[in-house]
């Protein structure tokens, strides 16, 4: 099988539990570091799948590889190749198949709620699961694109998941390693300080438990991409 491509926009942001998950499957997968400057792919050709992580940055902002972004998204939901979008990904897919992006409601900083629709196509994305606590750090939201369907919300953000063919976005932050929130709460000291909000967590409450939630959080993880990769192309 060919590679999957992992787009990485952030030195701490990188594929985590999912480039875990990857290698106890034993698919291949290649890291496209964007944030240093490396060039995205011309074409889908060379790949099984692309999966596109998250980015403090906008999809909407001036960015010389965010159009490359769109155009691979794009090409790839034609050519049939999966595409999976953590956060900023999943804004960038969102944009890409014709959604929009913009502001949330409320930013959401730490640990919270989502809640699983009760369809058919999203019990064949969760499984059994009707909700979970995932990790959040978001101040954007995704309208959901022609064609797909929300599969998950939560009560400050509405659109956490959508689903189109085999593609899957992913508003919240499914992939997390207890390193990566630990870092996260590092490099976001001063935003988390800054932020005087109900649904943004001090660093030592997104800390507590982080064992048992990270477990949890890789569960549900495993069984998204168990579908995802089923439908990698061949």
């Amino acid at each position: 099988m060919k590679p999957v491509a992992i787009f990485r926009h952030s030195p701490t942001e990188g594929p985590g539990y999912f480039a875990t998950y990857l290698e106890a499957h034993a698919i291949d997968w290649n890291l496209v570091r964007v944030d240093a400057g490396e060039t995205l792919p011309a074409s889908v050709e060379a790949f099984s799948g692309l999966a596109f992580m998250g980015g403090p940055m906008s999809v909407n902002d001036d960015l010389p590889w965010i159009r490359a972004a769109l155009h691979l998204i794009r090409a790839a939901a034609d050519a049939g190749v999966p595409v999976l979008g953590h956060c900023l990904g999943a804004q960038l897919m969102s944009k890409a198949l014709g959604g929009a992006v913009g502001p949330s409601p409320h930013k959401e900083i730490g640990w919270a709620r989502v809640d699983v629709a009760d369809s058919e196509l999203a019990r064949a994305w969760f499984g059994d699961t009707r909700s979970f606590v995932a990790f959040h750090w978001h101040g954007e939201t995704f309208s959901i694109p022609p064609g797909a369907a929300c599969v998950a919300s939560s009560p400050h953000c509405h659109n956490q998941a959508f689903v189109m063919d085999r593609h899957l976005g992913l508003q919240c932050h499914v992939e997390m390693t207890a390193e990566m929130v630990r870092a996260w709460c590092d490099s976001g000291r001063q935003e988390l300080a800054r932020c005087a909000s109900p649904t943004v967590q001090a660093a030592r409450e997104i800390e507590a438990q982080l064992p048992s939630r990270i477990s949890v959080l890789n569960g549900v993880a495993a069984r998204l991409y168990e579908h995802w990769i089923g439908g990698l192309k061949r």
